[in-house]
């Protein structure tokens, strides 16, 4: 599977084959049980690019790193947010237009057939992960090719479940980030098929200012990249979408958390408030 990094023509084509595939018999979810106030949408972007403006051009994955004024500041992160329920549903209609993005999907008449409820919350989905992309760092939602969903995911340290769509991005190559991002990180795919970039991180959780409180470890899977000086890791909700998409389309799978190097790390309670 990993030749396909060298085609990218058979590798889009053999994600929608198996993103299709998988959900065929599988719906991305039960339409009754999403709540619209819980919800949030993430685009898995992906780029035939020179990652980092290095080297020749590759399949990467494109991502954000949040800024130091949002919640879980510092993040590598899917682009995306919470559905705005008044405005989303008429954006998911105009992306659901002859010639328009999810019309250019080749299940698409499939689906709104034979899945019409759906249908219309995987429209919902891919209209707010556009939007959103669109005010983070003006990814331009008519610039982008709609390639499948990826099952729900829960958030651990929030009331929140993410609901990731793959997208391909055809032509942009420069992005305008705003506020909230950082920057915009890229990640060449044959990086995340090599085992070794995997880590256990160590997060010791502090649990507030006074020094007798206690404070709380935990272990979590990561993948961890050179990114100019720094060292990132990409962890949580994300890394659980990004594996799962390398699983499905690679068939590849990370080391297990007992053969894996471990790395330090510390969140406090501006993690989860944004506040400093």
């Amino acid at each position: 599977m990993v030749e396909l990094l060298n085609d990218k023509s058979g590798l889009i084509n053999h994600i929608i084959h198996v993103l299709h595939e998988r959900f065929d018999w599988e719906p991305i979810t039960s339409p009754d049980a999403v709540d619209p106030l819980a919800a949030a949408a993430v685009l898995l972007l992906l780029s035939h690019k020179s990652c980092n403006n290095k080297g020749p051009g590759q399949p990467c994955l494109v991502l954000n790193k949040r800024s130091l004024r949002v919640r879980q500041p510092g993040d590598i992160c899917c682009p995306g947010g919470s559905v705005a329920p008044i405005v989303d549903p008429y954006f998911a209609r105009l992306l659901s237009l002859p010639c328009v993005s999810l019309d250019r999907w080749k299940y698409w008449r499939q689906w709104k057939k034979s899945k019409s409820p759906v249908a219309r919350l995987l429209a919902l989905f891919w209209a707010t992960g556009l939007r959103e992309s669109f005010e983070e760092m003006r990814l331009n939602p008519f610039g982008v090719r709609y390639l499948g969903p990826l099952p729900p995911q829960p958030l651990v340290m929030f009331q929140r479940t993410i609901y990731p769509s793959v997208a391909w991005i055809d032509r942009q190559k420069r992005f305008f980030p705003n506020w909230e991002v950082e920057k915009v990180v890229d990640i060449p795919l044959k990086d995340l098929l090599n085992p070794a970039n995997y880590a256990r991180y160590r997060l010791c959780l502090k649990s507030g200012g006074d020094p007798e409180s206690i404070n709380t470890i935990r272990h979590y899977p990561c993948f961890r990249f050179q990114l100019s000086n720094d060292t990132e890791v990409l962890w949580g909700a994300t890394y659980r979408i990004v594996t799962l998409f390398l699983d499905y389309i690679f068939g590849f799978k990370p080391p297990s958390l007992e053969e894996i190097p471990i790395i330090e790390g510390s969140l406090d309670q501006n993690y989860l408030t944004g506040h400093r």
